[in-house]
């Protein structure tokens, strides 16, 4: 077992302080039902569920017996009320015994955990089946027009999510990673979920529900703002990626991993 794991104001573990940051998150991150149904498939049968991460309940499923982790006191503070309450514990520490849960899930988490080989050893030994994990392959971030608006955000996003590879060889020899879609409409807004809504970037509350931006400088924040605004008035962006705004998924960095004991 590892040490302490380093623990922000309300509690956040990890780089981000979701005491900060996080205040509107539930706002704009919200379950997407197409995601949601892929998760539900990668869970099988699964009767009782830990969520690791749990943040303030996305994707957590219906019918079945959850329950959830979150060190985050602004996360925990914004489950809504038919969700069970979250218990105050990180990846790397998990306070349940061997063999606990039918199946263990994590989504947009990994990587603000302290040690990720702790944290998934810990998903491993709590469940007696599938580990179920949504992150995105931070080789593959530059698909998104973001990368030419603001590199800096793609770069602070590849340097902080662990590659899909190590995470699969870590839940061993029977795990496999899969694409995951993103529709056009996607509920569930990180910065991929945008492709074909520039005009949602430009929203900061939008932003601030995407870590990442969080960490690049106010000055980058109004270039990008500058640079995007007029794109989209000129008409130069929908020339350049208009027929985003027609194509009903985009094949981005989202992946599911799932790992069976």
């Amino acid at each position: 077992m590892q040490g302490d794991t380093k623990r922000h104001g309300d509690g956040s573990a990890g780089d981000a302080n979701y005491g900060a940051i996080g205040r509107r998150y539930a706002d704009f991150r919200k379950p997407d039902p197409h995601i949601a149904a892929l998760i539900e498939t990668a869970l099988g049968d699964a009767r009782t569920v830990l969520n690791v991460g749990a943040g303030a309940g996305s994707y957590e499923p219906r019918g079945r017996l959850v329950t959830a982790v979150e060190p985050s006191q602004s996360m925990r503070d914004q489950r809504p009320a038919h969700l069970p309450a979250a218990i105050d514990a990180t990846a790397e520490h998990l306070p349940f015994g061997d063999g606990s849960f039918d199946a263990v899930m994590s989504t947009f988490s990994v990587h603000q955990w302290n040690d990720l080989a702790a944290g998934l050893s810990e998903l491993r030994r709590v469940t007696s089946g599938p580990v179920v994990i949504m992150t995105c392959e931070p080789s593959e971030l530059e698909r998104f027009w973001l990368h030419a608006y603001c590199p800096e955000v793609i770069a602070v996003e590849a340097g902080r999510y662990p590659a899909v590879r190590d995470i699969a060889q870590a839940l061993g020899s029977r795990s496999e990673a899969l694409p995951v879609p993103i529709p056009l409409n996607c509920t569930d807004g990180f910065n991929e979920a945008y492709y074909g809504r520039p005009h949602m970037l430009l929203e900061p509350a939008a932003r601030v529900a995407c870590s990442a931006w969080s960490f690049v400088s106010d000055e980058i924040v109004l270039q990008f703002e500058n640079q995007l605004a007029s794109d989209i008035q000129s008409g130069r962006w929908e020339q350049l990626y208009g027929h985003l705004r027609r194509q009903p998924f985009f094949d981005g960095s989202l992946k599911l991993i799932i790992g069976m004991n």
